[in-house]
């Protein structure tokens, strides 16, 4: 029966050195020779012998072409007629630079792995440079596609970063991701080995994958190969294994001069593919967006106008690292010596505590459960304590409101500015109650919000992106002094293309453009260029675009013309520049209103965008998840997944505190769900009329959300779509 190779470390340097004895005047080198396999009657994957091969010093000697990241790689390449960079070419190349200036620093902590790990940036960088030469070693050759598919860990970066410095090209993605997409992926990427998070993972995937594509090789990120239930012949290396193969690589190379002369150097381009990153895909199939080298570092050398990271600053890490955001934050903060610390969901409120980071980078999900976390615990407290925060915090919005006001941060679509002495006047009034209320928000910060702040730290800022911050959540934070900067991009723009800076953090936009990128508004008909203020269709240009869609032609050129403007397919307006005024700071900040593709047209003709309702909905504690629908119909509904807990205890309380009350009937259920859209939606352009009721949340295992934590409209649609016909019949 066959079995998975399992291939053990290769050691041969007592064996080269014999063989070097007998025959001086020939050269040895370890190769590896791949037999092929069948499994289910496909070519699948190759067993391997490891042995030596003679090469006499007189023949003609093979010469391989070895892809190096030019100013990483410096050291071995010097005086080796290879190029040797003195700046960044490739992604890699960070890595030599903070080595040199961190070298002793920690630069990540990873708790919750077996082994935990604790790394200097020094030692980052021989493990990156380990791993890499590892890959060459077991064949791995430049623009080759290496399937990534793990979570977020120090060894993911190790194995993301070694797979660029070989001039290869990693395809990511996370371990919840179906079998079914992660199949498509690996295929349509035409990927040639997989990287691997753990045992369990391949276990689930390795039978229609060995099936249906060919795998040269499998690596164990984490995890012992003995765990592996697979029955099919395919070499599997561990993480150790990689690293130690690339370990002894390396010291025969910078020992021995001769050993370079068989191989042809070529400095990663720039311009070279880095990355496939597919798709989310909240509508129809993941598309493959190729990310250049260029494309990123635009990223790791802009982003500090919005991060002021310093040597020593303590991050949280917790979002999937294959994701455009996490990864373009990673790599840049990297660059200025921060200490990263990889959390998970499960034990982020303990980290937060425990840690005390500076920065926490993540999504609006994360701040929204902080928030009703907050929310939660003030609701439990004594009726003394309730009504001293919950009147200290009406105090600090209001504090805060009227302080936009003054430093003219208080947005506006208007493009007509106000006169002189209106302005003034504005801004006198503004001064005067926010010097009444500043004592009153100073004690409510000393009795309360500091309580909020030991509890989770983000002493500097919190930065939010890929997806709508909500008003609410963003208001709240700003009242109780922890800065939330919100943040916009794309996986198609590597992907931060806007975001709120430390001094213009203005609530409600995603901020100014980065560097080096330009915005327009066009109307979504005529593609006109709208002057600010006007709602249209939102494009993008800038270094950070990606150069396409992998094998997608197509779809390339709807969303990329000619002279390079990325249509982002959001609906959004860039704020009126005044001089004068309460928005004399917003100039130039791009707000956005919501997906054009999501846009809900009724059978009146009027069109609706579901945001705004959703995000109204989400204050409700009652409410855990909810998704507006209505196309074609008269009116608009909603699907509802209740919070059940909160909901029985509202219940209790509208019925006399009747604590017999076990459960809810569905009317009961539906007339409480009523009350509170009717709340929390009353200033809303649109109401809701019918609501359809679901026990199951959204979920990533369902395939109702994305693994970024949005959910899938289409989706959920196609799911309840007989109940939801159902709902428009009564």
């Amino acid at each position: 029966m066959a079995t998975i190779s399992s291939v053990p470390k290769l050691s041969f340097s007592d064996c080269g050195q014999a063989l070097q004895l007998l025959f001086p005047n020939c050269k040895f080198r370890r190769t590896q020779v791949f037999h092929h396999r069948k499994c289910h009657g496909r070519r699948v994957g190759f067993s391997q012998n490891s042995g030596f091969r003679v090469f006499c010093q007189s023949k003609t000697e093979e010469i391989q072409i070895r892809k190096y990241s030019p100013f990483l790689e410096s050291a071995l390449l010097d005086g080796n007629d290879a190029l040797v960079a003195d700046e960044w070419q490739a992604v890699p190349d960070i890595w030599r630079t903070s080595a040199e200036k961190y070298g002793d620093h920690v630069a990540l902590t990873d708790p919750y792995h077996d082994p935990p790990s604790n790394m200097t940036y020094k030692q980052l960088e021989q493990e990156i440079l380990d791993f890499s030469e590892g890959l060459r070693i077991v064949g791995v050759k430049p623009a080759e596609k290496i399937a990534l598919f793990a979570d977020n860990s120090c060894r993911w970066l190790v194995a993301d970063q070694g797979i660029m410095a070989t001039g290869a090209i990693n395809v990511v993605r996370g371990s919840r991701s179906s079998v079914e997409e992660l199949l498509q992926i690996y295929d349509h990427s035409e990927s040639v080995a997989l990287a691997v998070d753990s045992p369990e993972l391949f276990n689930r995937i390795a039978e229609p994958f060995c099936s249906k594509v060919v795998m040269k090789f499998v690596i164990l990120l984490w995890g012992e190969k003995s765990s592996l239930a697979s029955e099919e012949n395919i070499p599997v290396f561990n993480y150790k294994d990689i690293l130690d193969l690339g370990q002894e690589s390396r010291k025969r190379l910078l020992n021995a001069s001769d050993a370079r002369q068989y191989y042809t150097h070529e400095a990663i381009n720039s311009n070279d593919i880095a990355t496939l990153v597919y798709t989310s895909g909240t509508t129809g199939n993941p598309k493959g967006v190729m990310l250049t080298h260029r494309n990123l570092l635009h990223q790791v050398r802009n982003l500090w106008d919005i991060v002021p990271a310093e040597p020593g600053d303590r991050f949280l890490s917790m979002l999937p690292p294959w994701h455009a955001y996490e990864r373009a934050a990673e790599y840049f903060t990297f660059t200025y010596g921060v200490e990263q610390v990889y959390t998970t969901v499960k034990n982020l409120k303990d980290d937060l505590r425990h840690y005390q980071p500076k920065y926490v980078v993540s999504v609006p999900l994360v701040y929204e459960t902080l928030y009703n976390g907050i929310q939660k615990q003030i609701s439990s407290s004594s009726k003394a304590r309730k009504l001293i925060a919950l009147s200290f915090l009406r105090i600090s919005l209001a504090y805060m409101e009227f302080k936009r006001i003054y430093e003219g941060t208080y947005l506006t679509r208007n493009q007509k500015q106000p006169s002189y002495y209106a302005a003034l006047a504005d801004w006198l009034w503004a001064r005067i109650v926010a010097a009444i209320l500043l004592p009153l928000h100073m004690l409510g910060t000393k009795l309360v919000y500091s309580k909020i702040h030991s509890a989770i730290g983000i002493s500097k800022a919190g930065i939010s992106g890929g997806g709508s911050l909500p008003s609410h959540v963003d208001k709240f934070f700003e009242a109780i002094g922890i800065k939330v900067q919100n943040g916009y991009g794309l996986t198609e723009s590597s992907p931060v293309i806007a975001a709120r800076r430390p001094n213009c953090n203005v609530l409600g936009s995603v901020g100014h453009p980065i560097r080096h990128t330009e915005f327009k508004v066009v109307d979504s008909e005529t593609d006109e260029v709208l002057p600010p203020g006007s709602s249209g269709i939102v494009k993008v240009t800038g270094p950070q675009v990606m150069k396409g869609y992998y094998k997608n032609p197509g779809a390339t050129k709807q969303v990329l013309d000619e002279d390079g403007w990325l249509n982002t397919g959001d609906i959004g307006w860039i704020a009126p520049h005044h001089s004068i005024g309460r928005s004399r700071s917003c100039g130039g900040v791009v707000v956005l209103e919501g997906r054009a593709k999501d846009t809900i047209v009724l059978s009146t003709g009027e069109n609706v965008e579901p945001v705004e309702l959703e995000e109204a909905a989400m204050r409700s504690s009652l409410i855990q998840q909810i998704v507006v629908i209505g196309q074609d119909q008269r009116r608009l509904g909603a699907i509802i997944v209740p919070n059940r807990e909160e909901a029985l205890l509202a219940a209790t309380k509208s019925s006399s505190g009747d604590a017999n009350i076990s459960d809810l009937s569905k009317d009961k259920l539906t007339g409480l769900l009523y009350e509170e859209l009717k709340k929390w939606t009353s200033g809303c352009s649109f109401q809701i009329g019918p609501i359809l009721i679901v026990d199951e949340p959204f979920t990533i295992d369902s395939g109702l959300m994305t693994p970024t934590m949005k959910i899938r409209r289409d989706k959920v649609v196609a799911q309840y779509k007989e109940q939801i016909e159902e709902l428009y019949k009564k």
